[in-house]
């Protein structure tokens, strides 16, 4: 597995590296993954801006990369 995602990784780094995630941002309100601000927006901040705690939202995305991994 690719190293894990923190709360500094780049939403658009995430999208890109780990599409398999993107089912866990949309589900928590952030429809917005390819806007030009999710380029250069953390994890963190998007979970913040999105009424979600930061540490929350890595331990999803983290666990759908991880069963993504184990899946294939």
């Amino acid at each position: 597995m690719s190293e894990k995602v923190t709360a500094e990784t780049l939403i658009g780094q995430i999208v890109r590296e780990h599409p398999e995630a993107a089912n866990v941002l949309l589900s928590i309100g952030m429809h917005c993954l390819g806007c030009p601000a999710s380029q250069m927006e953390s994890l963190a901040e998007a979970a913040q801006v999105h009424g979600y705690q930061p540490e929350d939202v890595v331990k999803a995305v983290n666990e759908a990369i991880e069963r993504h991994a184990a899946e294939n």
